[in-house]
Parts: C-alpha cells; sequence; structure tokens
C-alpha cells in the first residue's frame, strides 16, 4: 500500500530533536524556525514532557469518557490559572478543526441559529464546518459548500454589522492573528467593537486561538491585547508539543447537556498528561514572556533586511513579506543555512519557532537571510 499523497515534501527525514534543534537521518543539524506549524511550543524532546508522558504510559493510557478521569480536571484547572479564564468550562478534543466544529455547533445549539461570519484568507481546519469557514475554494468540497458562511473582507466592522443585523448569525468567527492569511492581527479596537456588535444582537464570538494561543503571541492568547472576552476559545496546536489534543473554552452563558458535544478520544489519559506538561513548562520557564522579549528583538532586527516590505505579528508568530517571490529564499534557507521557516503565500516568511528560542537563534536566522539576500 502506497501513502495518499497530500504535500509537496523536502528530502528531509528528521529523526531526532532537541530543544530548536532538528536532527536528520543524513545526521544534518537543523535550527527549527517553524515548530511544526506552531505545534512545538515547549521544545522538542523536553525533559519533563517526556518523564510525564512515560509515568503516564507506564499507569494507564486510555480509557473512554464514560468515566471519571481526573488528569482532565488537573488540565482545566491549570490552564484556566495561566490562561486567566478560570471561570470558563472545557471542552476536549484530538484537534483545532475539530475544536473549531464543536465550537460552532454550540453556537448554534444555544442561539438556535444556522448562519455563520467567517474572514477573508481565514484559515479554520479542513473537516466539513471548518473548512466551509476557510477562505480556500479549492479544499472545501461541494457537501462542505453546503455551510451557510458569509465571507467579509478582512476587518471590515461596517460589513459584519450589516450582515448581523440580516439576523440568523449564530457565530463570528475569528483567528486571533490569521496565521495561513499571511500573519495579520486584528486592531484591538476591532475586536472590542466585533464583541459589541456580537453580544447586541445575540451572536456569539469564537476567537480561533489555534495557532496564536498558548503564548504565541507574547500573550497566552492573542486576544488578551484587546481586552476582549470573547463567548468560545479554540485551542490546539502548542497544546500538546506534539500529541494531538484540542479544546474548546466556553462562557459561563453556555449550559451543556448530555449528548450536545462528545467524543472517544479527546482527553484521554495520554493527551491530558501532555497538556499538563506543557502548562507546567510555559508556567516554569517562562516561555509567554520569553515569546514577547525575543518576539521583539526579531522584529527589530528583521527591519534590517534587503527587500523587506513588512512585518507582521506579535510574540514569536510572525511574518516577514518581501517584495519578490520567496520559494527560492526558503529553499537557501533550508538547505544550505539549515534553518527550517514555513510561507504565509507567495512572498511571506512565516515564523512559529519554540517558544524558548533565543537570540542568538535569532542571529543566526539573520545571519543567513542577509547573506541569501546580498
Amino acid at each position: 500500500m502506497k501513502l495518499f499523497d497530500v504535500y509537496p515534501l523536502f528530502d528531509i527525514e528528521p529523526v531526532k530533536a532537541t530543544g530548536s534543534r532538528i536532527v536528520d537521518r543524513r545526521g544534518n543539524e537543523y535550527l527549527d524556525f517553524y515548530g511544526g506549524h506552531a505545534v512545538i511550543s515547549i521544545g522538542h524532546t523536553h525533559p519533563h514532557y517526556i518523564k510525564t508522558i512515560t509515568e503516564q504510559l507506564n499507569k494507564i493510557a486510555f480509557y473512554s469518557n464514560s468515566v471519571v478521569i481526573s488528569l482532565q480536571q488537573e488540565v482545566a484547572d491549570k490552564l484556566g490559572q495561566l490562561s486567566g479564564y478560570p471561570d470558563y468550562s472545557l471542552f476536549l478534543c484530538n484537534s483545532g478543526a475539530e475544536a473549531n466544529e464543536n465550537a460552532l455547533k454550540l453556537a448554534s445549539f444555544t442561539n438556535k441559529r444556522s448562519k455563520v461570519v467567517a474572514f477573508r484568507q481565514a484559515f479554520h481546519g479542513r473537516t466539513s464546518g471548518a473548512v466551509a469557514c476557510t477562505d480556500n475554494p479549492s479544499i472545501v468540497a461541494p457537501f462542505n459548500a453546503r455551510h451557510e458562511v458569509e465571507f467579509i473582507e478582512r476587518f471590515n466592522l461596517d460589513a459584519v454589522r450589516v450582515s448581523i443585523e440580516k439576523g440568523d448569525v449564530a457565530a463570528v468567527i475569528i483567528e486571533g492573528i490569521q496565521g495561513v492569511g499571511g500573519i495579520y492581527m486584528p486592531e484591538p479596537e476591532f475586536l472590542l467593537e466585533l464583541q459589541r456588535i456580537c453580544k447586541l444582537n445575540g451572536t456569539f464570538l469564537i476567537l480561533d486561538e489555534i495557532q496564536s494561543g498558548y503564548g504565541r503571541s507574547g500573550r497566552f492568547f492573542a486576544h488578551q491585547y484587546s481586552g476582549i472576552k470573547p463567548d468560545i476559545i479554540t485551542v490546539a496546536k502548542g497544546m500538546g508539543n506534539g500529541f494531538p489534543i484540542g479544546a474548546v473554552l466556553i462562557s459561563t452563558e453556555f449550559k451543556a447537556w448530555h449528548g450536545m458535544l462528545g467524543t472517544t478520544f479527546g482527553g484521554n489519559h495520554l493527551a491530558c498528561a501532555a497538556a499538563k506538561a506543557v502548562l507546567d513548562v510555559i508556567e516554569s520557564e517562562n516561555l509567554i514572556e520569553n515569546a514577547a522579549l525575543v518576539g521583539n528583538y526579531l522584529i527589530e532586527q528583521s527591519k534590517k533586511l534587503k527587500g523587506l516590505k513588512e512585518v507582521r505579528g506579535m510574540g514569536l508568530m510572525i511574518g516577514l513579506e518581501f517584495d519578490f517571490d520567496i520559494t527560492e529564499l526558503r529553499k537557501e534557507l533550508l538547505f544550505t543555512h539549515k534553518i527550517f521557516a514555513g510561507y504565509s503565500g507567495k512572498n511571506t516568511l512565516r515564523l512559529l519557532p519554540p517558544l524558548g528560542i533565543s537570540k542568538l537563534d535569532v542571529d543566526a536566522l539573520i545571519t543567513a537571510l542577509k547573506t541569501i539576500l546580498n
């Protein structure tokens, strides 16, 4: 049996990793400035992470959600404490797309409405409802397009207001920082007014913090720069540092009934052990503060690069937009300078390193970019 062709692959096979370093099967060492799509939050093979998961594996790895799993409450308590949302409820699932699916479902169940407002260049996942809210027609099958979603130009408040006031809008879904769309962050004033409009019209506000959450922006959640408190927050990626887990943080406005939401694997013992370990390390090693500090340093150093059109983002979620196609630049970074980096569109380099990355690592990246650009 052959593998189904999903992504174009670089001829690199990572076999070992520590912190922000990756080693391939040929023995080459790489500096990781992409974190596997923002998944590696606390660094590769962190000792506390490995110890916690191994200890849990030696106890019990899985049982269904038909029994008490006290680890789930431990994750909820720690996440509530560190995120500033101790009064919210937590639904645990397996991925970001699944988190968004359940968030949309929860909103629609509660206000009995069927429409959703999303934004141009948004990416919310590949499952049916999530991909319907994703502005990429090439990955939306006819079956997915049956969902009632209206796309608004990015951060156009007047258009949002008109759409919501037409009625029957269950939710507005928006990323804390658009990732795939190019690292665009809504202004605090926009989010404050968006929240006001939603509340005025009985529409729920869903903040997709799947890529921008868990300290990546220099705050626990990117929307916290605005001071708003969304009705629903979705998380995944950095939550498990590579172990598949996602979650929905749910405000007190929502009342659960048995069967409303459900999952087989969500919140299993191993997933919760991984999630708890991640939160422990984020707290003990001050990784959110480091993301803010090193992120600011990276932004300032990047401004000296030739051909740079704009720097966008906060913390360690940064987009460097150049005035040319960066395809060859990425290849040079990877194969000549041994640095992993992502992209958003043809012109924007997307940087999502582990939150513990150092200023010395930033210097190595900037030196490599200067060499290539010169």
